[in-house]
């Protein structure tokens, strides 16, 4: 895969690990969110189809990966910190 985009370099031919596959869709649905477009799981997951990714998750487990990190309904992180900046008045 031959491209100038960052993110298309990191993402490469070969099978990734867990954990790689967690940041790749963490990066994507970032991506996606900042670029104002649809960031759920089957968004993501089309998006990763086209990076041509081996090992790719499921719908199911994108979700999973979203809501462990906190990446639902909008969300751009850890909820916890939003509430805690939301009850200091920040």
């Amino acid at each position: 895969m031959i491209s100038n985009n960052k993110q298309d370099q990191i993402i490469e031919d070969s099978a990734h690990t867990k954990e790689e596959i967690q940041e790749i869709v963490k990066m994507v649905r970032l991506e996606l969110y900042n670029r104002g477009l649809l960031c759920g799981p089957k968004a993501i997951k089309k998006r990763l189809e086209e990076y041509d990714i081996n090992s790719l998750p499921s719908e199911r487990t994108i979700g999973r990966i979203l809501s462990h990190h906190g990446l639902t309904h909008g969300r751009t992180g850890n909820i916890v910190l939003e509430e805690i900046l939301i009850k200091a008045d920040f």
